[in-house]
C-alpha cells in the first residue's frame, strides 16, 4: 500500500510541492517530442527538472522493440525490468509531468494503468505550471536511483490491437474517439507519417486533445463531462486512438476524471490503421 494517497489522478503543482518529501513518492518526467522536432527530451530533463525527477524513455527504453510501430506498450517483463531500474516500488506513488502542461505525461499514465499500478497521477500544466508557481528546479546528473523490485500485471481491459477494434466498430456498446486534428480525422490535412493514408475508422468520432485542455491544463470536471457527453453515452466503452498512441492518453485521462470507467487505448493507433489497405478508412 502507498502511504502517500492521490487525491485525484490529476494533481496540482501546489499538492506535489507538498509531498515532494514523501519517501514513497516518485516523480518522472515524460517529455516526448514529435517526429521532426528538434529537441531532446532527456538532455532538457538534464538541463531543468522537478527536484528528483526522474527521466522515462516511453519511446524508447519503455516500449517494445519488436515492434516496427512506435512506442508500443512492452511485455511485462521488461516494464518490470524498467520501473524496477528506476527505484520504482510496488507502494510507490508516482506523478508524471512533461514539458508541455499536459501532452506525453498521460502516456506513461496509462502504461502504468495498463500494467496494475493504480497509484499513478498526472500533474496538471505539467513543468511550465511547476515553474509559473515558484516551485524549486534542479539540473545536472541526476543520482542513479537505488533499483526496486517492481512486478507488472498486465490489465487487458485498458489495451485493444487493431483486429479486436476492427471487429467492434459496429458494436453499439463501443465509441471510438479519435485525438488528431479534426482536418486530419477528416482527411483534408496529410498525416505527418510519410505513407499514410488520410481520413478515419468507420463509426469513429473527432475529439481532438486540443479540447479538453487549456493553457496547459486539463478543463474542469464539468466541461470534460459535457465533452463526452456529447459524443457518447455513459455506458459505451471508449476506445481512443490518435496518430501513434500518444494523445489517445489524454483523451482516456481526460474521461477517466469525467467519471468514465469503460477506458481503453488502441496502441498502434493511426501509425497501424492508415498503413497499408488492411483496414477501412472513411473520409
Amino acid at each position: 500500500m502507498s502511504v502517500t494517497t492521490l487525491p485525484s489522478p490529476l494533481v496540482t503543482p501546489t499538492w506535489l510541492a507538498e509531498h515532494l518529501a514523501q519517501s514513497d513518492l516518485v516523480v518522472l518526467d515524460a517529455s516526448w517530442f514529435l517526429p521532426g522536432t528538434d529537441r531532446n527530451p532527456q538532455q532538457e530533463w538534464q538541463a531543468k527538472r522537478i527536484p528528483g525527477a526522474r527521466f522515462f524513455d516511453f519511446d524508447g527504453k519503455v516500449s517494445d522493440p519488436d515492434s516496427e510501430l512506435p512506442h508500443m506498450l512492452p511485455s511485462e517483463a521488461l516494464f518490470s525490468q524498467a520501473v524496477s531500474e528506476l527505484g520504482i516500488a510496488p507502494h510507490s506513488t508516482i506523478v508524471v509531468y512533461d514539458t508541455h502542461g499536459v501532452f506525453s505525461a498521460p502516456r506513461v499514465w496509462w502504461m502504468f494503468r495498463a500494467m496494475g499500478h493504480n497509484s499513478v497521477a498526472v500533474l496538471d500544466g505539467g513543468l511550465p505550471a511547476w515553474e509559473a508557481a515558484g516551485y524549486p528546479l534542479e539540473s545536472g546528473d541526476a543520482l542513479a536511483p537505488q533499483p526496486s523490485t517492481f512486478q507488472a500485471t498486465y490489465q487487458p481491459d485498458w489495451v485493444i490491437d487493431a483486429e479486436t477494434l476492427h471487429q467492434q466498430l459496429e458494436n453499439q456498446g463501443c465509441q471510438v474517439l479519435d485525438a488528431r486534428p479534426a482536418a486530419r480525422f477528416y482527411g483534408t490535412q496529410p498525416e505527418p507519417r510519410a505513407g499514410m493514408r488520410s481520413g478515419h475508422m468507420p463509426q469513429a468520432k473527432s475529439l481532438p486533445f486540443t479540447q479538453l485542455v487549456k493553457n496547459g491544463c486539463f478543463l474542469d470536471v464539468e466541461q470534460l463531462r459535457q465533452r463526452f457527453d456529447a459524443l457518447s453515452d455513459q455506458d459505451q466503452r471508449l476506445i481512443f486512438t490518435c496518430g501513434s498512441g500518444v494523445t489517445a492518453c489524454i483523451l482516456a485521462l481526460a474521461a477517466e476524471l469525467a467519471g468514465r470507467d469503460r477506458l481503453t487505448v488502441y496502441d498502434g493507433s493511426w501509425a497501424e490503421w492508415g498503413s497499408g489497405m488492411k483496414y477501412p478508412v472513411v473520409q
